[in-house]
């Protein structure tokens, strides 16, 4: 078996460390992925010192073609030793992050965290010049697995049916507003509970503002303001129904000018996200990107299809 430290006393641009590194990622994907974040380490250092020497004067008299070229041979043995030593940090940064895929986004800033699916991503999405296709790092059990997806699969034929009258209402396919719900409500997993328990089928988070007159829950939750969270106690609409949430939450957009752009986005998935929190939806000043990761998920995607 290749051993990280046979790789990693090369430098990564060397062709025969590529093919070392693509082989152990293959024997020993979690090996791999540490050499492989090592050896991005060491580029990322490498640049680093590349710009200080070109921010440099230099000196016009003792500087040459071959002076040059043993400073650019030193600066990669130096940034490849401060790699593969105790580094900067950044490898191991890059490994906490590769090593663990978050299929659900934190839930919209009215609502609790949803809950995540916990996996693994490919070693080639951190370098996919490196690695041919193979397993991933450390892949989920599939009991583990199909429970995630039959969780969403149930929220999702469950909800259909509401999300598609709405869809055809506000010209919005059935999906978005799917996806949005599963934001919201952690995959129906932590929906919006009145003080008794009561479930409120609050969908998509809409507050109780003064022309309410229906049912209330009253839920501590995450406000944002000026970019920064706040914990507030806030009052939402409580429906009879998921059906009725859904008819409401259409009602709202169809009937609040502030809603029209989201209207138009058609089959705009990063648009429709992008919209709603332009308009002002919500105060997560990463809601859109959530919205967005949910729409294009693994999660929903595989739920769609059954």
């Amino acid at each position: 078996m290749i051993s990280a430290q046979d790789i990693s006393s090369r430098f990564a641009l060397d062709t025969q460390s590529v093919g070392k590194l693509r082989l152990q990622a293959k024997q020993d994907p979690d090996a791999g992925l540490k050499a492989a974040a090592q050896q991005f380490e060491g580029i990322f250092l490498n640049m680093l010192l590349k710009s200080m020497r070109d921010g440099s004067p230099g000196n016009p008299i003792f500087d040459n073609d071959q002076s040059k070229l043993y400073t650019q041979m030193f600066d990669q043995q130096l940034a490849q030793k401060l790699a593969t030593g105790k580094g900067i940090g950044l490898a191991d940064m890059i490994v906490k992050q590769m090593s663990r895929q978050t299929v659900a986004p934190d839930v919209a800033d009215k609502t609790p965290v949803a809950p995540t699916e916990a996996g693994k991503l490919p070693l080639r999405a951190l370098f996919p010049q490196l690695v041919a296709p193979a397993p991933t790092v450390a892949p989920v059990s599939t009991a583990e697995k199909s429970s995630a997806i039959s969780s969403a699969q149930a929220f999702l034929d469950k909800l259909l049916p509401h999300a598609d009258e709405a869809g055809k209402a506000l010209g919005i396919p059935p999906h978005f507003l799917l996806g949005q719900a599963a934001l919201e409500s952690g995959w129906g997993q932590r929906q919006i509970l009145a003080a008794d328990g009561k479930n409120s089928h609050n969908l998509f988070g809409i507050k109780a503002g003064k022309s309410w007159t229906g049912d209330v829950a009253a839920v501590t939750t995450t406000e944002y303001q000026n970019g920064m969270p706040q914990k507030k106690t806030e009052l939402f609409r409580a429906y009879s129904s998921y059906a009725e949430s859904f008819r409401d939450y259409a009602r709202l957009l169809q009937n609040n000018p502030r809603y029209q752009a989201v209207l138009g986005q058609g089959g705009d998935a990063a648009g429709f996200a992008r919209a709603l929190q332009d308009s002002g939806y919500a105060t997560d000043p990463r809601y859109a990107d959530k919205l967005t990761r949910v729409l294009n998920s693994q999660t929903m995607r595989q739920a769609l299809v059954g």
